[in-house]
């Protein structure tokens, strides 16, 4: 079990800059609470070392010598580390989790494009996916259909957040729309992201990347019914939630240039109203098979021998549903650092 030290010692780490969490997961089971805690504390030191540092490409080659440090069971001595390689032990992560969530950090040190959507999905597989995959790991699933589904839902987030975002990247000197996408509209990547401005085409673009989100928020529904049932409304919120980001870039005319999408505070009550009980998604079986680019991850999570652990003690189910949403907001996060810093 992860020391109390390092675990307070994460806590405080989250205390200021992610106030939600901090709070939200105090009503968790310690059991489930202190590894959540740590894999959060890991990710945001890792996403901060490479988006607010200004030589991104050493940070991530630091990152991957602590992340071996970790498997070898002799993490730096910072509290995060040390909090992380237990939790590595005690839930049998794969490495190959942890280290496709760096190989992506190194990509947007390298401000890398993609040419396809199946590119980007490759992308967002590892900035998001890997997170979703070690999350079911942490709230003790492990089945392939069910990781292929976190997967899937983790690439969804990241898409929309893709979508959502497309004129503040631009302005910032990025760009994560499909180039194929692009040129087959006639726009040139590098025109666009000198002078982005919003075009019939240009909103075409975002509603297919908008479109490809929802299948996979789709898919990602199906996994729900196989995770705990205390942890079912959460992830149900946090995929309503995500996804009802994509309806706002829509009622916004597709304008994602101009403005950036923001759900109320109001609209969030009402589709957490609507969403804590929800039936299972309509996706046809045929439909359902892994996504290549996320293989991957379920192999090495198949391959993993599973650790017997206590099972935590039960809490009211609604109580989880802001943890695991502020679970996924490490997304936005590193949208906003990224703005930030530029």
């Amino acid at each position: 079990m992860t020391a109390t030290a390092d675990i307070a010692a994460c806590r405080a780490l989250l205390k200021n800059g992610s106030r939600t969490f901090h709070a939200a997961s105090k009503v968790l089971p310690r059991k489930v609470a202190d590894p959540a805690i740590a894999l959060y504390a890991f990710c945001r030191l890792a996403d901060d070392a490479v988006d607010l540092g200004t030589d991104r490409g050493g940070a991530v080659a630091r990152l991957r010598s602590r992340l071996n440090d970790v498997y070898r069971g002799q993490p730096i001595p910072h509290p995060a580390d040390r909090a992380f390689a237990a939790v590595v032990a005690q839930f049998t992560i794969p490495r190959e989790l942890p280290e496709a969530l760096l190989e992506g950090l190194d990509w947007d040190a390298r401000s890398r494009r993609y040419q396809t959507l199946n590119d980007l999905t490759a992308y967002a597989a590892r900035v998001a996916g890997s997170v979703g995959a070690m999350m079911t790991l942490i709230m003790g699933a492990r089945e392939p259909e069910v990781v292929a589904r976190a997967c899937d839902l983790g690439v969804a987030m990241q898409l929309t957040n893709i979508a959502r975002d497309v004129g503040e990247d631009a302005r910032a000197g990025r760009l994560y729309l499909p180039l194929q996408w692009l040129r087959e509209a006639g726009i040139d990547p590098d025109e666009f992201l000198a002078r982005p401005s919003l075009t019939p085409e240009i909103a075409a673009i975002v509603q297919r990347l908008l479109d490809a989100a929802e299948l996979l928020y789709a898919r990602g529904g199906l996994g729900i019914a196989r995770l705990p049932r205390s942890c079912r409304p959460g992830i149900h919120a946090a995929r309503a939630l995500y996804a009802e980001i994509g309806r706002e870039v829509e009622r916004a005319g597709l304008d994602s240039i101009a403005q950036r999408a923001v759900v109320s505070t109001k609209r969030k009550l009402t589709v957490l109203a609507r969403r804590l009980v929800v039936a299972p998604p309509r996706v046809a079986q045929s439909d359902l098979a892994a996504l290549p680019e996320v293989r991957f991850l379920i192999d090495a999570v198949a391959a993993t021998p599973r650790r017997e652990r206590a099972k935590a003690r039960s809490r009211p189910v609604e109580d989880r549903v802001v943890w695991v949403l502020d679970l996924f907001t490490r997304l936005e996060r590193r949208d906003q650092l990224q703005r930030g810093r530029l």
